[in-house]
């Protein structure tokens, strides 16, 4: 490791030490889904949050909220209920540019899929010698099964089709990374198997931070972002990524050079605004 990638390891690993889980989670999606005990709940909850984590937080919060009133009942068992239930409990159901048939959909494969496999988590473990990308890209062609319109097609997105697939890793973070008051470490798959979850926020600080020369939320994005990280954790690259994410959401990092808060940033020093 050469001099400028410990003094970024060094401020990566600060910014963690300083993150207060207890705290975050509660204005972040992932603490609806540690409410609930049972895996198979976790897991249900786990896919509906991160699939909805599009917008502002309050908002998706919310959102969530509202789907798991309208299933009236543990998750897990509530989804399969069929989907002409779920159709009727989410009718009228919107967020962003997702309605209440699109969750219903999806709800409602997720329970095909879990009656096939027992759990999500042992569907995607099934599809890993695929490799990757087109594990991802499998899971999610079972996730909106035929017949998919624009708005499915965004709540699940290809990976095939280059997209950043963030909301799924998202999903997959929460579920494989080792509990650590985020995460759940709930599937027994390897933490060096993840990409980081790439949105505006993400790609744009990692940007900032020499992580990667890319400016654009893509898969390549995600994987150039998740090579860097490798550097300083091959095991568990990821670990870095919540902290570095709610930079973002929190505005702690502005999108220009400002004195003020980038002066009370930890990361300055090793920011392209700063060197």
């Amino acid at each position: 490791m050469n001099r400028s990638d410990r003094a970024l390891k060094s401020r990566l690993d600060a910014l963690l030490a300083d993150l207060d889980p207890a705290a975050k989670i509660h204005d972040d999606p992932v603490g609806l889904v540690r409410a609930y005990e049972d895996p198979d709940d976790r897991e249900v909850v786990a896919l509906l949050a991160s699939s909805l984590a599009f917008g502002n937080v309050t908002s998706i919060r919310r959102s969530i909220a509202r789907v798991l009133e309208a299933l009236d009942g543990p998750p897990a068992q509530a989804i399969a209920m069929g989907k002409p239930k779920l159709l009727r409990r989410l009718a009228g159901f919107k967020h962003r540019v997702y309605r209440g048939e699109h969750v219903a959909t999806l709800l409602h494969r997720a329970s095909l899929v879990r009656r096939q496999h027992g759990t999500l988590g042992a569907a995607f473990a099934s599809l890993q010698f695929h490799g990757t990308q087109e594990a991802l890209a499998r899971f999610g062609d079972a996730l909106r099964g035929p017949n998919v319109d624009r708005g499915l097609a965004h709540l699940v997105p290809n990976a095939r089709a280059g997209s950043a697939c963030k909301r799924l890793w998202l999903w997959l973070r929460w579920m494989i990374r080792p509990d650590d008051g985020i995460d759940l470490g709930q599937w027994p798959l390897a933490p060096a198997s993840l990409l980081i979850p790439v949105d505006t926020h993400v790609q744009r600080i990692a940007f900032n931070l020499g992580l990667t020369e890319r400016r654009d939320a893509s898969w390549k994005t995600a994987e150039s972002i998740t090579a860097s990280l490798r550097r300083f954790d091959a095991a568990d690259p990821v670990k870095y990524d919540f902290a570095i994410c709610h930079l973002g959401v929190s505005k702690a990092c502005p999108s220009a050079r400002n004195d003020d808060a980038c002066g009370r940033c930890v990361m300055q020093p090793v920011c392209r605004h700063w060197t």
